[in-house]
């Protein structure tokens, strides 16, 4: 029951996470319409007559084989990011847009189900009004997942071209994140590693569990005349059976956990439980691996434990291990390191030689520190046992000292653990390096909606929609900011207000103007130093066309996103409006944190895993000791003292190797952001980190304290009776 039940849990656990990754790989595919576009930009240079593009761009003209494409408009409602494609075609087109079936026409739009659900959920002036008009839904097959907020708007060919932020593109690509590919995929093949290793442990343990409490019957089997070599076939049998019977069960778990599994959201959604289905052909594959690996495990462990017709040693001392189990660690390090100066030296990036050195380095590390744990657990020993003042802990020390490998593989799942959680709360810990916007004067103010105004907009038109604006509830003011000519995309003149309108931008030591002119950095979100405004070159503002428009909010949702709906459907904004708050929704930070939830998700699998293996690991090691614990009972000791010594042998390991895994884990995680991106930093871990490290400690303690009704029950007098 013992060995089904672990590779029950092995064979599930490597399941999910097999769909797991290919769900993501589905989730990521299909959105990647949205991050990448195949096709050419709008303009198109012309030549002057030396040969060199010199001369103003001149458009490229709308055909029938291209769309016209704004690209990622920021369009927010409360803290969602809604990703929104405007589009205009010719009536000829032959462009398939993601998702319908045809092209929407001016203020048409196409939505995914879950923002459909929110548009008809909302009063229509705080999002529905941005819009248009429903014509259909967007296909799945255009959907990263079921929570996804997508919508597909029509627009006139003017309309977009004046915005200078469209692109003419004649298709989709399925390349998900372009550039960044190579970064994204080394970030989850560390950490499919990261949670897949302890899960190998849990099966390897499992499937050890039984041999302990077969070690008397193979004796009996060897007295009889069985070899060797038929005690070795026995041993295997006996785990494969049990083992292809705990892999069904873990095919059977994994089908009623995918539903679970799919409500992990990722990027703000979840995926379709159809991308996490267990695939039959990949359950066969798993079943038969995990049941061949179990049975040859058994076989050899039984082969190797040198069982002769009086049974096994009493007391099998390990050859001591050597300097050399350093050898992977130092070497897994080395390739860390060597990306990592690798990235910080070399002026192109190489994905080729940069992705084989963080992965193949960190699994190294993984396997190094189970190497290695055995031979620092000797040392450990050694200082314990010249201390030792009690029965207890000079039992332990010299059983440790004797068998250092058996019984760091106790503790193994756990130190792994361990090692995991820190490395994935190190690299989340990047997320809190995204400082908030300050409020401060000179600064934009969060509570603020800004948006550029359209080229040839009329002065009275932009006026209306200000006062329009004023009358909505939670909004305070609406500033229109002026400059000789429109902002174009990326630059921009100067811009000049009223002075009366300066306090409502949160300025303060106003000069003495009628007029005043204002740095175009204020709009922007990175701009971390207060600017100061200075009086204008210029008297009045009539001779100048609106530019720029900012409302003033109460900072409550709906009036940000009243705000936000007037001045987008309102038809003189080149840009959709935007708040400082806005940028924390986009770009890597939401992969980022996306990242994060699977490694928090991570961290529990992990914690699970190795709680689980550290209580079937040390009842295995009470059950291959029971002969020598039965006669310390037999001659007097309290049970108290031999769960005393089941404590220390699994707390001397553990401790030994817990904070080099700590601070392993950290290193490790600097050394992948800093591989990946040099412009992150590792930060102070957030609490969850101690929590979860106050769990492992936690699941360690029961984990052991569970096997001490193994200790009384299989030490009782009865038990030495073979004596």
């Amino acid at each position: 029951m013992g060995i089904m039940g672990g590779v029950a849990v092995g064979v599930c656990l490597l399941l999910l996470l097999w769909g797991g990754a290919n769900g993501l790989n589905h989730h990521d595919e299909r959105g990647a319409w949205l991050r990448e576009t195949g096709g050419s930009s709008m303009a198109t240079p012309v030549a002057a007559e030396g040969g060199d593009a010199t001369e103003p761009v001149t458009p490229a003209p709308l055909t029938s084989n291209t769309a016209l494409m704004r690209a990622n408009p920021v369009e927010v409602f409360r803290d969602q990011l809604i990703n929104r494609r405007d589009f205009a075609v010719s009536p000829t087109t032959t462009v398939k847009l993601p998702g319908v079936e045809h092209a929407p026409g001016p203020g048409e739009y196409y939505a995914s189900p879950a923002l459909q659900r929110l548009i008809e959920a909302t009063p229509r002036n705080q999002l529905g009004d941005r819009f248009g008009q429903f014509v259909g839904f967007i296909d799945d097959s255009a959907l990263p997942g079921p929570d996804s907020l997508i919508i597909i708007t029509g627009a006139t060919e003017t309309e977009l071209r004046q915005s200078g932020a469209a692109t003419l593109v004649s298709g989709f690509t399925s390349n998900p994140y372009g550039e960044n590919a190579s970064a994204y995929m080394t970030v989850l093949l560390i950490g499919a590693i990261a949670v897949f290793f302890p899960v190998l442990l849990l099966i390897r343990i499992a499937t050890a569990l039984g041999a302990a409490e077969r070690r008397e019957r193979f004796a009996t089997l060897r007295l009889i005349g069985a070899s060797p070599k038929v005690v070795s076939w026995i041993a295997a049998i006996e785990t494969a059976i049990p083992s292809l019977a705990g892999a069904m069960l873990g095919i059977v778990l994994a089908v009623f956990l995918t539903p679970a599994a799919a409500q992990v959201s990722v990027n703000g959604t979840r995926m379709f439980e159809g991308d996490l289905a267990t695939k039959g052909g990949m359950a066969t594959v798993v079943v038969i691996l995990v049941v061949v690996a179990a049975t040859l495990v058994a076989g050899y462990s039984t082969a190797r434990a040198g069982i002769g017709p009086l049974g096994a040693a009493r007391m099998v001392h390990e050859k001591a291990p050597g300097k050399r189990r350093l050898v992977p660690l130092l070497a897994g390090l080395l390739a860390m390191i060597m990306e990592v100066v690798i990235t910080r030296t070399v002026k192109f990036r190489t994905p080729w030689l940069e992705m084989p050195l963080l992965v193949g380095g960190f699994s190294l590390i993984l396997i190094g520190i189970v190497i290695v744990g055995p031979w620092l657990t000797l040392h450990a020993s050694r200082i314990g046992l010249h201390f030792a003042r009690s029965a207890s802990a000079v039992i332990a020390a010299s059983r440790i000292r004797g068998t250092p490998v058996a019984t760091f593989r106790s503790v193994a799942g756990l130190v792994v653990a361990v090692f995991v959680v820190s490395v994935f709360a190190g690299a989340s810990s990047i997320i809190q390096t995204e400082a908030a916007p300050a409020t401060r004067p000179g600064l934009i103010q969060p509570t603020s909606l800004h948006a550029t105004i359209g080229a040839g907009q009329a002065r009275a038109e932009v006026e209306q929609v200000a006062d329009r604006a004023k009358a909505l509830p939670g909004i305070h003011s609406a500033t229109i900011a002026y400059a000789h000519s429109a902002i174009a995309k990326g630059s921009g003149p100067d811009l000049y207000i009223q002075a009366g309108d300066a306090p409502a931008l949160g300025f303060e030591n106003i000069p003495q103007a009628d007029v005043l002119s204002l740095d175009l950095s204020f709009l922007y979100p990175w701009t971390a130093q207060p600017l100061t405004l200075t009086p204008a070159p210029v008297d009045r503002l009539s001779a100048l066309v609106p530019a720029v428009m900012v409302v003033g909010t109460d900072g409550t949702p709906e009036a940000m996103d009243r705000a936000r709906t007037l001045l987008n459907g309102s038809g003189i904004t080149a840009q959709p409006a935007s708040s400082v708050m806005d940028t924390q929704l986009q770009s890597h930070t939401r992969l980022i944190q996306g990242l994060a939830v699977l490694a928090y998700l991570g961290m529990f699998v992990a914690i699970a895993v190795a709680g689980m293996s550290l209580a079937v690991a040390t009842a295995s090691a009470v059950l291959d000791r029971k002969r020598v614990l039965g006669l310390m009972r037999l001659m007097g000791m309290p049970v108290s003292v031999l769960r005393r010594i089941i404590v220390r042998e699994a707390a001397v390991p553990l401790v030994t190797v817990l904070f080099l895994s700590i601070g392993l884990g950290f290193f490790v995680a600097w050394l992948m952001v800093t591989g990946i991106n040099d412009k992150y930093r590792v930060t102070w871990p957030a609490p969850d980190y101690f929590a979860a490290l106050g769990l492992s400690l936690l699941l360690a303690l029961v984990a052991v304290t569970a096997t001490f009704s193994v200790v009384r029950a299989h030490t009782a007098i009865t038990a030495t009776r073979f004596e």
